[in-house]
Parts: C-alpha cells; structure tokens; sequence
C-alpha cells in the first residue's frame, strides 16, 4: 500500500483517497466548509488548506488534492495557520453578526471554526453585502446574506435528491444560491440541505425560534412514517418533541432523511387521545379505563368468535400485535389481518415478502428491474439509493414497469401492462437478456401490486423469471418486495393474517356491512373504509389520533405514539430494529400492549404475559426471527405464487407527489404537511397558468 507522512507520521492509505481523507486517518482535524463526505468534491470554500513539502511555495486544498506514495504533508504550518486566517477573514466579510438569534447557534459550523482557525479581528472595514432571502417553501427558512457559498446544497440537490432546483447565478461577490425561477422547492428529501448547511443560511422552517440546541435532549430511535426504518433522533424539550433529525445508520438511511419522516412531528401534537370514550345516544364522552373495558365486556358478550374481528394499522408495533392476536384467538376469533390496505402477500414463505437485497445491497447491483412501484414516494430513501448506485455506475441498466414516473435518475421505460412478463418468462423481452447477463441483477416489486386480484399469479411469473435468469443464486437474492407500511413486515412475520376459513380486511368490512361481524377493534387502522357497516356492528378504536377509525368508534381507547414507547418494528429488509421512549404518553394513554394486557384480565382471557419483556419472548416464541435487534437475516429462497392467466388491468401506483404527504395519522394532523400539500398544488398552478400564456403568446 502507498503511504506519505503527515507532521512526521507516516500513514499508509488506498488509491483514490485525497490528502484530507489520509489526514483524517492519522487523527488530524482539518477544516472544511465545502467538502462532505456524502458529496463529491468542489474544493472551493479552500478552508482545508495544508502545506505540501517539496511541492508548490503555497498552500494546497487537501479536500481535492489526491494523496501519492511519499508525499510530506504539514497540517498546521505557520504558512498552513496563516492561510487559514486568511481564508477565515474572507468567508466573514459579508456574514452577519446576528449569532444571538440564529438558530444554527451551538451548531454551527463556521461558528465553531471561526473561533478556533480566525483572527481576533478583521481587517475589513468596508459595508457588508445584503442578499434577498429566497422563498423555498413551507420546509427550509433562508438567510441568504449568510451564506458563503460552499454549495453543499446545491451538490445535494443534483447528486443526492436528483432534483436539479438550486444552483448559483453571478459570479464572485455578486454569486447568488436559487432556485433560478423563484419556486418552492419540490423534492421529497429537501430537508437534508439543512444539516450540511455549515452556516445559518438554511434553517428549518417549522422549528425556526422555538428551541436553542442545548436546551434539547436527544434520543436515538426509529422512523415509522414507512418501511424503511431510517434511524432518527428525536430531540424534545419537557414533554415536547421539538423536531426530529437522521441518525448514522450506514445499511439503511446513511445520514439522510425523507421530508415526511422530519418534519410531521408537529402531528403528534394535535388531534391526540388522551382519554378513553365511550359512545351513549350516538356522543362520544369521556370515560373511565374500567367503563371503557365493561362496555367492550358487554358487546363482546353478544357475539361469537366467528363474529368478532381485528383489523391492524400501518403504524402498530409488534408486541400490541401479538397480545391482540393472542386474545382473539382466545376470543375463538381467526378475523385477524394486518394488511388495512387490502395486500393479498401471505406470510409464506419469508423471502417471499422482504427485500432480500437489502437496502445497502442496491450498491452491489448491476440491473434492475422495478415492477408496479414508486421508490420515490413509497421509499424515499431506497430510490436515493438506487439515485447513488446509478451516479457511481451510470452504466447501471434500470428499466420499469409501471406508471411513467420521474425517479430523479433515468431509466428505460418498458410499459404499464403486466403482460411484459410474459415476455420475461419467454425470454424474448431485450431486458431480459440484459438480466441474464448480469452478475447481480435485482426485481424491485411495488406493494401496490398485491392489492390487485392476480397478484399471486404476478408473484408466480416472478418467481420463474427470478429461476430461469438467475436473480438469485447461492450468493446472491435480487427478488425485492418493496413495503410501505412499517408494520406490515413484523405482521407477516407474526402470522398475522386469517386462518383456518377467517376472513381478511376485505371480507371483515363486508361482513361488517352485512352485519355478520358484530364486533370489530381497529388497533390503529384508520386506511379502511367503514362508512357503510350496520349501525349494530360494535367498534372499538385503539390508537392515538382522532382521525377516521376514532370517528365511527364507540369506545375509544388512547394509546401512545412511537415516539411515547419503546416498541419493535421490522423494515422492509426484514431488519428488527427497536425504537426508544422520547417522552411520556400524554394524559391517560397507555402503551398498546398494556391496553390489550388489561382488556384480556377484565374479559378472563388472561395473556401470560406482565411485562414488556415477557411480551418479547412471546415474539420470539412465535418467529426467532425477533431474537436479534439490527440484524438481516438471509432467507432461503423457495416456490412460491401461483400459474395462471393475468388480468389486464394496468399496473397503478397509490402513492404520488402530494399523497406522499397524508399517509398516516401524524401527517394528516401535521398543519406542516398540508402547507407542503397545498405548496405543491400552487406550484402546479402556477405552472400550469404559464403554460398557458405561453401558448397564447
């Protein structure tokens, strides 16, 4: 391995590495305001300054400087401390001295290196350059006077979000960072170019003047507003949860974070339960935990197992899962089903509903094929990643099968009609061939898919294609189901699904309607449609928003949030990971479990479990899958599906620019997210009135 020395130490590094990266290796602090990690490199911010024996009579960029065999590095010079002073003065010349009320204060970047690498005072003297704030949106706060140009966002928008919205105009002091045209920004992962912004000059909008950063507690916990499970850190203040930021997690989000995921927080605020009711003459009125059990006693009583039925939201955890699938099965009920959204995805074979390739795994790809889904709204993160996978491999093949869509990244657009596979199967299609070739090709599957009535035929034809063009193989599983819902994987894993003749979310509503379920508990389910069940059907609602499952209820029973408990979900790549109690539940909301727990005490069907822990091992008990925390396990690949004839319906996909924005409860009492919606929508607006000008010109 090549090496060089760096202030008398010699380190030995890989070809490619720059002299900033080598430094950063022998423990040398070096700073920088243009260069990250995560992006590539500009080199013009030139505050990495370092001095190169034998080299030039000046000062290199160590950010863009590539290290070589023997090189003498000096980090901190009197020529490297002089330079850095120098460079320090001029990326002060204009900032403005409003630290005090910045909300980059405690965290900012050029604060911190100003008073560590900066002169006691400046030599200039002259009227500091204003620049008119830009307008992004309801999301990101500008303070354009304070930026310095070091276009770490506008690197991140091109490279990362593949959204190519803000770029620089003018040149030298005159240099502006827009949007060009004056519009919001549209990108699902906007938000990010707030934390690599090493100045004030992008802050949060919603958070803006509520909290100084060290007022703040931080807790490390995990994402629920879809499958991917992104790593978070959610900082409050008292019982409040101030604003929710990403946490390093390098298999699954790296430091990144969707919009939805950041910003929805304020939901958790609004609209909550916080205390049982009960339904008496068609009103809800606050009650007793012991009058809302009683009252769930005497319906349940005046009605069968076979009559009873549960129907799990999107946002349940594991463990209140399977307390509720216990107690129904001790109710003698099999109406249990965890898919709301009506997914015809059964629990298995294992392999048959994960993303087998996992999300750091789309890095070692060389094609793919993605089949009736939206990464970037049903994934966010997964399509930055296939965006990060295309732009270190522009010859990477992705080819799609579905609606038309703008991914950020190109690819090659097949169609919408399921019939291509038949192609596929045939082997006649040219991407097939294009997958045959390949070493590690991989199928993306959108969840929308298994709402359709031949979904398990598609599942069958998929499973051959995966067989005959070796997706997978002893090393490697390119087949990918691609989940939405951060509960829906824990579900499969916990057989969450009817049994033995019970009927599925579809034949629960239904018979609801024609009064064949008398009694139905939504735990959390707010996606299905009970607006036309008997009026005799009684409902329970178990969850924390009054939103539409609250709204038909007649006993409502308030639980906590995922930001109130320490509860377990699994991603997407069947990952189980392990989110942490931020702050206390509000009012008398309880735990889910512990809800369940008590009800089964009062109806004498008493769970065998006390604690959350004795909740755990019953998880464990029923998949060992749940035995290890942060894990992917790999599952071995079997039959599955069904032959027969596809229907000709084309492939649609739920989810699209504004419906990303309302598929919870917390966003849909997130006032932030509706600004996003209705920023978006006036967007189109306006949009829309210019091409229409445009043509009567």
């Amino acid at each position: 391995m090549p090496s060089l020395t760096v202030d008398g130490t010699e380190i030995e590094f890989d070809n490619g590495m720059t002299v900033l990266q080598v430094c950063e290796l022998a423990g040398k602090e070096i700073p920088r305001f243009c260069y990250h990690d995560r992006l590539k490199i500009a080199g013009n911010c030139r505050m990495c300054l370092v001095e190169i024996e034998g080299g030039p009579p000046k000062p290199a960029a160590s950010c863009a400087m590539p290290a070589g065999n023997g090189m003498k590095v000096h980090t901190n010079s009197p020529m490297v401390k002089k330079a850095r002073e120098g460079v320090m003065e001029f990326q002060l010349i204009n900032h403005p001295l409003d630290c005090p009320i910045c909300d980059q204060g405690g965290e900012c970047d050029l604060q911190d290196q100003a008073m560590k690498y900066g002169r006691s005072e400046s030599r200039f003297n002259e009227k500091k350059h204003s620049v008119k704030d830009k307008n992004y949106g309801p999301l990101i706060k500008t303070y354009m006077t304070r930026c310095i140009h070091c276009t770490r966002c506008v690197r991140f928008m091109t490279d990362i979000a593949g959204n190519e919205e803000i770029g620089g105009t003018g040149r030298g002091e005159n240099m502006e960072i827009g949007t060009f045209i004056e519009k919001n920004i549209t990108s699902e992962l906007s938000g990010n170019i707030i934390d690599i912004c090493p100045v004030g000059a992008l802050t949060s909008k919603p958070y803006s003047y509520t909290a100084r950063s060290w007022e703040l507690k931080h807790t490390n916990s995990v994402d629920i507003s879809d499958a991917v499970g992104c790593n978070i850190r959610v900082d409050t203040r008292g019982n409040q949860v101030m604003r929710i930021l990403p946490s390093l997690h390098e298999d699954i989000n790296e430091i990144w974070l969707s919009d939805k995921a950041r910003f929805s927080y304020d939901g958790l605020k609004t609209q909550r339960l916080d205390s049982p009711y009960v339904k008496n003459k068609n009103k809800l009125a606050k009650a007793s935990w012991d009058e809302a059990y009683t009252k769930i006693k005497e319906a349940l009583s005046k009605a069968k197992g076979e009559e009873s039925a549960v129907i799990m939201g999107d946002l349940a955890d594991a463990e209140s899962m399977i307390a509720v699938k216990d107690l129904f099965s001790e109710l003698g009920s099999d109406n249990i089903d965890c898919r709301q959204d009506g997914s015809r995805l059964g629990s298995d074979p294992r392999v048959s509903y994960l993303f087998n390739s996992t999300i750091a795994g789309i890095e070692e790809a060389d094609s793919c094929l993605i089949i009736g889904g939206n990464p970037r709204y049903d994934a966010s993160l997964v399509n930055a990643r296939i965006k990060k996978s295309k732009e270190a491999n522009p010859n990477l093949d992705i080819a799609l099968i579905g609606e038309d869509l703008d991914l950020t990244y190109d690819i090659n657009y097949l169609g919408d009609s399921v019939d291509i596979l038949d192609d596929f199967v045939s082997g006649k299609h040219a991407f097939s061939k294009v997958l045959k070739k390949s070493k590690k090709p991989m199928i993306i599957l959108g969840a929308d898919i298994f709402t359709r009535g031949d979904s398990d035929k598609i599942l069958g034809k998929i499973n051959q294609i995966c067989d005959d063009l070796g997706v997978v193989t002893d090393e490697w599983n390119g087949f990918n189901i691609l989940q939405k819902a951060a509960s829906r994987v824990a579900g499969l894993d916990l057989g969450c699904i009817p049994q033995k003749g019970g009927k599925d979310t579809a034949g629960i509503i239904k018979g609801a309607e024609k009064g064949e379920i008398k009694f139905l508990y939504l735990l959390g389910a707010d996606e299905v449609d009970l607006s036309k069940i008997d009026k005799k059907t009684f409902v329970v609602y178990q969850g924390h928003h009054g939103d539409n499952g609250a709204h038909i209820a007649d006993v409502i029973l308030p639980a906590a949030a995922y930001t109130e408990k320490s509860s377990i979900y699994v991603n997407t790549e069947g990952r189980v990971q392990r989110t942490t109690r931020a702050i206390f539940p509000l009012g008398e909301a309880k735990e889910d479990w512990k809800i369940i727990v008590e009800l089964s005490e009062l109806l004498d069907k008493k769970l065998p479990y006390n604690n959350i822990e004795e909740v755990r091992e019953r998880l464990v008990e029923v998949n060992p899958v749940f035995s290890e925390i942060d894990v992917v396990k790999k599952e071995k690949w079997a039959k599955f599906g069904k032959d027969g004839t596809l229907n000709k319906e084309k492939l649609k996909n739920s989810l699209n620019s504004e419906s990303f924005f309302k598929t919870n409860v917390i966003c849909r009492a997130s006032k932030v997210m509706t600004e996003c919606i209705e920023s978006l929508k006036s967007d189109k607006k306006k949009t829309s009135q210019a091409k229409n000008k445009s043509k009567v010109a």
